[in-house]
């Protein structure tokens, strides 16, 4: 019987750094997990709650300090990915329930992180081939009618012209 080796993937956290924004998070960085593609880039591989401008599935590079941390200097290439942020309004129709955000966003398939029990804000990853459209009416919608704040962490000409 032959055995079937796996790729060996090397898993890294790339930490970001940023100016805090008022009346946010007190943080100025946010690690993101990714898997190397070079000796000094590596592929996102989860939804950033922070960091502005990378989706999962970006390519970024980083510099290694003398700690062992990689830091993020720039972004190499775009998966087309988005990342949506929303928290539900706790007056609203959804409670701080982000179960009751999921089940509203379900019918486009959405994967998504949620912050924590204290502050459920939910981090969706949008596919570059996801209805961009029918998702900003629904986001569009939800704030609308009080169920939800949104924000774009990292948005595509494709998602600013849906």
């Amino acid at each position: 019987m032959m055995a079937v080796m796996e790729n060996a993937v090397e898993k890294v956290k790339v930490w970001f750094r940023f100016t805090p924004r008022e009346g946010w998070f007190p943080q100025d960085t946010e690690g993101l997990w990714a898997t190397k593609v070079g000796d000094d880039t590596a592929c996102v591989r989860n939804v950033a709650f922070l960091q502005d401008g990378v989706a999962e599935g970006d390519v970024v590079r980083y510099r290694t300090d003398s700690d062992g941390l990689h830091w993020a200097v720039g972004r190499v290439s775009s998966a087309g990915n988005c990342t949506i942020r929303v928290v539900s309004v706790p007056t609203g129709p959804l409670g701080r329930s982000p179960q009751a955000v999921h089940q509203r966003l379900s019918v486009f398939g959405l994967g998504g992180e949620v912050f924590s029990d204290d502050f459920p804000m939910v981090a969706f990853n949008v596919p570059a081939g996801a209805d961009f459209a029918g998702i900003k009416a629904l986001l569009n919608r939800g704030q609308d009618e009080g169920w939800w704040h949104y924000e774009v962490g990292c948005g595509t000409d494709a998602w600013w012209t849906a």
